[in-house]
């Protein structure tokens, strides 16, 4: 009985580790995130905010290719502070056990999560810590109706930037205006004006192209601070939920997707049109090129002489 006392107020991932189920299973922890809301269902608690603290334990399905240090393989511990940010922002709630809820099943529709600890816990409400704790599994999500969280898809402004515009004189303008956009901003360049060395096999200079349109995007980001430059679906995301301008570095997304641009990497108009696809872009916008021959989205031109996007 002492065992089960104290092993209710450890923290959850000790919980995790006593109740595991059979078969090994991976973990990843949030301890101590903590969150100023408006929550509670008592007079005093409405018109203002209070300190809540978040501790979150995910049991993971282990990943049985190798890792090969690769982010996007991994649940990325942002998807539970987001699972956080998206239920609290959502409506305002009464109670605590109504918010582990929410966020335990936002959680488990990742597609590797097994099981969720989710302890929420008001730190100004009394002398100590008040607070609820849920363990809940894939196969509650089973047993329960569907009840779909809203479409928090994010659809960002593509736009690819050919060399010239690059060295434009309105570039900083440019920048300016796409900051002051809601949706975020993705930025796509070409290889810069130089010629990029021939491996005369097909495959290896994909490598090279792909490559050399990194060394582009380091280029810009080189000019201006707000430009990011970012490789992977995670950092992608990460900054499209942030407001960063990132310049995409197209390798490893490229390489990654299993429905793959069709073209050559010689053409990189052509690559920012498949890009924005696969992002489910709102638009694309090209500035000092021609369009490209197909895109799903949207496209839209721009002379590098214009200033105002």
């Amino acid at each position: 009985m002492s065992h089960e006392i104290r092993l209710a107020f450890e923290h959850p991932s000790e919980r995790a580790h006593a109740t595991a189920p059979d078969g090994p299973l991976d973990r990843i922890s949030v301890r101590d995130h903590v969150v100023e809301v408006e929550i509670g269902a008592f007079q005093a608690e409405r018109g203002t905010t209070q300190r809540i603290s978040f501790s979150v334990v995910v049991e993971v399905r282990p990943v049985t290719d190798p890792l090969e240090d690769d982010v996007d393989r991994i649940l990325s511990y942002d998807k539970v502070t987001e699972a956080i940010a998206a239920e609290l922002a959502a409506e305002r709630l009464n109670l605590l056990e109504t918010l582990a809820e929410r966020i335990a099943e936002r959680i488990l529709f990742e597609p590797q999560a097994v099981r969720t600890f989710v302890r929420i816990e008001k730190l100004d409400r009394g002398p100590g810590a008040l607070g609820v704790e849920i363990v809940r599994s894939v196969d509650d999500l089973a047993t329960k109706p569907a009840s779909p969280h809203a479409d928090t898809t994010l659809h960002p402004h593509v736009v690819f930037l050919s060399n010239p515009a690059i060295r434009s004189p309105n570039l900083a303008a440019w920048l300016d205006q796409l900051a002051a956009r809601a949706e975020p901003v993705i930025l796509c360049v070409g290889r810069a004006d130089l010629s990029a060395p021939q491996t005369g096999h097909r495959m290896t200079q994909r490598r090279v192209d792909l490559l050399a349109m990194e060394q582009n995007a380091w280029m810009l980001g080189g000019r201006d601070d707000r430009c990011v430059v970012v490789a992977t679906r995670t950092e992608l995301d990460w900054a499209m939920k942030n407001g960063q301008i990132s310049v995409w570095a197209p390798s490893k997304i490229v390489l990654d997707a299993v429905d793959g641009p069709g073209m050559s990497t010689d053409d990189p108009v052509a690559l920012a049109a498949w890009f924005a696809g696969h992002v489910e872009a709102s638009d694309l916008l090209i500035i000092g090129e021609a369009a490209p021959t197909s895109c799903s989205v949207a496209v839209y031109l721009q002379d590098i002489a214009q200033s105002g996007l």
